[in-house]
């Protein structure tokens, strides 16, 4: 069972913006910590961005800061990425990810990703 699905990427010209959805099922998703990482072909993962369960908390990466911004709706059970200004090294496939501590019953689990790709 899927419990995120990422939806939104596409390919843009740079300096252009799109705005990632990810969907939750299976879980209290007003508990979890919502994220987003990304992986380019042939890098190591990268984190891109975290909003706190409390809707409040925030955390970006330096390469995305000013850029990026991560927003979540419980009631929809949806974490966005507004991403604006966007670069050539934005291009990578990005993944939700939704946390929980496993000693406060939760777990992590991540979507499949989805493809942006900005050319210059």
């Amino acid at each position: 069972q899927d419990r995120l699905v990422e939806s939104g990427g596409g390919s843009v010209q740079a300096g252009g913006s799109l705005r990632l959805s990810c969907v939750g099922s299976g879980f209290t998703f007003s508990n979890y910590a919502m994220g987003w990482y990304r992986q380019a072909l042939g890098k190591e993962r990268e984190f891109v961005a975290r909003l706190h369960w409390d809707n409040v908390t925030t955390f970006y990466g330096d390469s995305v800061k000013g850029r990026f911004t991560v927003s979540r709706d419980n009631a929809k059970n949806t974490v966005y990425l507004q991403m604006n200004n966007l670069k050539p090294e934005d291009t990578a496939i990005y993944r939700c990810q939704a946390h929980r501590p496993q000693n406060r019953g939760g777990q992590t689990y991540w979507g499949r990703g989805t493809q942006v790709t900005v050319s210059s």
